[in-house]
C-alpha cells in the first residue's frame, strides 16, 4: 500500500511539473501586448514576420508614447509584420480590443490596387481553418502561395486598417488574395496624432468574410507598411485583449490619469 502511495505522489508531482513546464497559450483575458520597460525590440513571443527578404522591414521598438506603453513602428519604403501567436476561445470572448495612433494616414495609398496596397497603420488577425472549408483551388491557391512566402501564410486573415482613402466600415478583399479580408477600422487623419481606442468582433468578422463556423485564431500581428507606395509611416500599437460581446474594452491608465 505505501508503495503505491508513493508511485501516486511521483505521479501526481510529475504532472504538476509537466503543467508548469508547458507554455500556456495566452488566455483571452491576457492582455497580448503587455510593456514596462522600453526596449529597441520587441520580447518574445513577438517576432518579425517577412514575406520578401528584399524588402526592407519595418522597424519596431517598445516606447513609452504620450503616457501609454505601446510598440511604436516606423515604415519607410518598408514592409514586415510583427507578429506572436494567440490561442483564444473566441466563441466566448471574440471581441478583440486595443489602442493605436498614427501620426498621419499616408497619402497617395489605394488599398482596391496591388500598388497602393498600404497602410500607416493595421492590425493583422490570423486564422487556421477546418480543411472540410477549404475547397480545392483553395488548398492549391495557398499551396502555391506557401511556396512562394513560406508558411507564414495563414488559411485566412483579417486586416483591420488605418486607411486614406476609404471611409470607416469599409470591407473588401485584399488586393494580392482573397484569402485577406481588409476591414477599415480608421480613416482620414480627424484621429491622428493621438491614441484611438478600437474593438472588433472578430469571430464575427471571419465568418461574414469566409463563411466559416469555426475559425482557429492563430496569429496576433501589427504593420505598418508602405514598400509599395515609397512613403513614411509613424504608428503605435498598444494594449490588446479579447473580451465577450457584453463586457467593455479595459485600458491601463496613463500616468496622467493616476
Amino acid at each position: 500500500m505505501a508503495a503505491q502511495l508513493n508511485m501516486l505522489c511521483v505521479r501526481f508531482l510529475l504532472s504538476l511539473l509537466a503543467m508548469l513546464l508547458i507554455p500556456m497559450p495566452a488566455s483571452a483575458a491576457e492582455p497580448l501586448a503587455h510593456f514596462s520597460q522600453a526596449a529597441d525590440h520587441a520580447p518574445g513571443p513577438w517576432r518579425i514576420v517577412r514575406f520578401d527578404q528584399k524588402i526592407k522591414p519595418t522597424a519596431y521598438r517598445i516606447t513609452l508614447w504620450d503616457g501609454v506603453w505601446g510598440i511604436e513602428a516606423h515604415a519607410d519604403h518598408s514592409m514586415a509584420l510583427l507578429a506572436r501567436p494567440v490561442s483564444v476561445d473566441l466563441e466566448q470572448r471574440p471581441v478583440l480590443c486595443w489602442r493605436w495612433r498614427v501620426d498621419a494616414p499616408l497619402q497617395t495609398a489605394d488599398m482596391a490596387r496591388k500598388s497602393g496596397d498600404d497602410f500607416a497603420a493595421r492590425v493583422y488577425v490570423s486564422f487556421a481553418l477546418p480543411p472540410d472549408s477549404l475547397g480545392f483551388v483553395t488548398r492549391s491557391k495557398l499551396k502555391l502561395a506557401r511556396l512562394i512566402w513560406g508558411d507564414a501564410v495563414p488559411d485566412a486573415a483579417i486586416n483591420y486598417v488605418w486607411d486614406n482613402r476609404y471611409a470607416a466600415g469599409t470591407t473588401r478583399a485584399n488586393a494580392y488574395t482573397d484569402r485577406a479580408y481588409m476591414i477599415v477600422s480608421e480613416s482620414g487623419s480627424d484621429h491622428a496624432g493621438r491614441w484611438v481606442a478600437a474593438r472588433h468582433n472578430v469571430l464575427a468578422d471571419v465568418r461574414a468574410a469566409f463563411a466559416v463556423e469555426h475559425p482557429e485564431l492563430i496569429q496576433l500581428a501589427v504593420a505598418s507598411d508602405t514598400d509599395n507606395t515609397g512613403e513614411s509611416a509613424h504608428a503605435g500599437f498598444a494594449d490588446f485583449h479579447f473580451v465577450a460581446p457584453s463586457q467593455a474594452c479595459t485600458f491601463p491608465p496613463s500616468p496622467a490619469e493616476q
